[in-house]
C-alpha cells in the first residue's frame, strides 16, 4: 500500500490526537487513546481525503477487546510460551496483554491503515514487541498459530458469519481459540463455552451503556 501523502507521518497522527490511557479493566496496560470519538473520526476523514472511512477503532479500548485482554492476564497459561495472533487487533491491547502474559510472539493483525503506526506506539509504551501485518487474513487459511485471540468482531453480517468460520476452522486445525464480546447483535453463542464474564466499564460515546457485560469465549 502506498502511503496517501496527508497521512504519511501516521506515528505523529495519533501522538498528536490521542493521549496515553490505561482502561479501565486493564489498568496493567496504557495505550493511546482518544476521548471522543467524532472529533478524531472527522480529523482521520479530513486526513485520509475520505469522508467515508470505518471509525478509528483503533483509538478505543472496546468492552471485548478488555475483557479478553484481562482473561489473557489472569491466566497466563493460555498464552504461555505461545504464538499468538491478535485478530482485528486495533489498538493491540490483546496484543500486548498476550506478551505481558508470557507468548512466544504475538502477530498483530488489522486492515486499517493507521493499526500499524498504534500498534507499534503501544507496543513501545508497554515495553513489549509485537509483530504486524495489514493483510486480511480472512483471504486465506488461519495462519500456522498456537492461539488465536479476537474481539468485537461481530458489528455487521455478513462479515461476523465471515470471522466465525474462519475462527472455526483454525480451532479445527488445532488453535485455541479466545473470543471477547458484549453480546453483540451479531454474536453467535452456538457451539461455544463461556469462559468468563466481567463487568467492564466503557463510555457512552462507544456503547449503549457505561457498563458492558461481557464474556469470554471459546468453542465448545
Amino acid at each position: 500500500m502506498v502511503d496517501r501523502p496527508l497521512v504519511a507521518d501516521r506515528r505523529g497522527f495519533i501522538l498528536a490526537n490521542t493521549r496515553l490511557q490505561r482502561p479501565p479493566h486493564t489498568p496493567d496496560i496504557q495505550l493511546h487513546l482518544a476521548d471522543e470519538i467524532t472529533p478524531i473520526w472527522r480529523m482521520t476523514e479530513a486526513a485520509l481525503g475520505d469522508m467515508g472511512v470505518p471509525p478509528p477503532f483503533w483509538a478505543f479500548a472496546w468492552a471485548g477487546g478488555q475483557a479478553l485482554a484481562r482473561y489473557v492476564l489472569d491466566h497466563p497459561e493460555m498464552v504461555l510460551g505461545r504464538r499468538v495472533v491478535d485478530f482485528a487487533a486495533g489498538s493491540g491491547l490483546v496484543g500486548i496483554a498476550a506478551m505481558k502474559a508470557g507468548a512466544a510472539h504475538a502477530l498483530c493483525a488489522d486492515i486499517d491503515e493507521f493499526c500499524a503506526a498504534a500498534v507499534a506506539l503501544n507496543a513501545e509504551a508497554n515495553g513489549v514487541t509485537l509483530g504486524f501485518t495489514a493483510e486480511n487474513l480472512l483471504n486465506a487459511p488461519p495462519p500456522d498459530a498456537d492461539v488465536i485471540l479476537a474481539a468485537d468482531i461481530s458489528y455487521e453480517q455478513p462479515l461476523a458469519g465471515r470471522v466465525r468460520a474462519w475462527l472455526a476452522e483454525a480451532h479445527a486445525r488445532g488453535a485455541a481459540v479466545l473470543m471477547g464480546d458484549p453480546r453483540r447483535s451479531y454474536f453467535a453463542t452456538d457451539g461455544l463455552r463461556p469462559l468468563a464474564e466481567y463487568q467492564v466499564e466503557t463510555t457512552r460515546e462507544l456503547e449503549d451503556f457505561a457498563v458492558k457485560r461481557t464474556g469470554v469465549w471459546t468453542f465448545a
